[in-house]
């Protein structure tokens, strides 16, 4: 048995909807710029740019959503997530969803937007403005297996009632399947991997007490209120 210094923290996990086991999480991933923000931007060329989040930043999407220190412009961005079921190199992408991915939720990909406007100026790095605590609320793993692997339907979210953003998934600009084959490309992706895969025009402010509802059709929805 290893002796420890303290004792090891708890591995981060998401309940699995039908399922009383949970969904172990290894690592987070969160593609950049994935819908056109505007009807004229031009198709892209390259892969989006990703960043990460720590495992510890993923909670369940339920009742709260804490308002974080150090930031004035604290923002939600609503976005279809990849569980990974099987990790890899180099996967192609033909093989994506039958060997490796697990299964589907909905997230809140936060973000304290001023502190990455100040990155962006200066060149900094972006985990100030997006690696804070409880920046990557999810809702339960749909399995694969019990829901399929979603190309379609309406990706939103409202704040006190009004729609903020909106979209279809059948508009992100790389698909799912190219977006693990990217990463593992990268990185040698590990069971327990979740991929945040874009979110849609419409980035605003939250402040204490709006309400924030999330949603991917057929996968899952919440509700969450914004507290000190």
């Amino acid at each position: 048995m290893t002796d420890f210094v303290f004792p090891p923290l708890v591995t981060p996990a998401l309940p699995v909807r039908g399922r009383a086991a949970r969904f172990p999480v290894a690592r987070v991933f969160c593609i950049g710029r994935n819908y056109r923000w505007s009807a004229d931007e031009p198709a892209p060329r390259e892969m989006p740019a990703w960043f990460m989040k720590p495992a510890t930043a993923v909670v369940p999407a339920q009742d709260r959503l804490p308002y974080p220190p150090g930031t004035g412009d604290f923002c939600p961005e609503v976005e279809l997530v990849v569980a990974v079921g099987r990790g890899g190199r180099d996967i192609e992408p033909a093989q994506a969803e039958d060997r490796h991915i697990w299964g589907y939720a909905v997230g809140l990909d936060l973000t304290r937007r001023d502190l990455r406007q100040q990155a962006k100026r200066v060149g900094g790095p972006w985990e100030p403005a997006k690696a804070f605590d409880h920046s990557a609320p999810c809702s339960p793993i749909v399995p694969a297996a019990a829901g399929g692997h979603p190309r379609e339907g309406a990706i939103r979210l409202t704040v006190n009632g009004a729609e903020r953003q909106r979209a279809d998934l059948s508009e992100l600009l790389w698909p799912v399947r190219e977006l693990v084959a990217m990463l593992s490309r990268s990185v040698t992706l590990m069971a327990g991997d979740l991929i945040f895969t874009g979110t849609p025009a419409g980035v605003g402010p939250l402040h204490p007490g709006d309400v924030v509802c999330a949603s991917v059709a057929g996968i899952s929805e919440f509700s969450l209120t914004v507290s000190h």
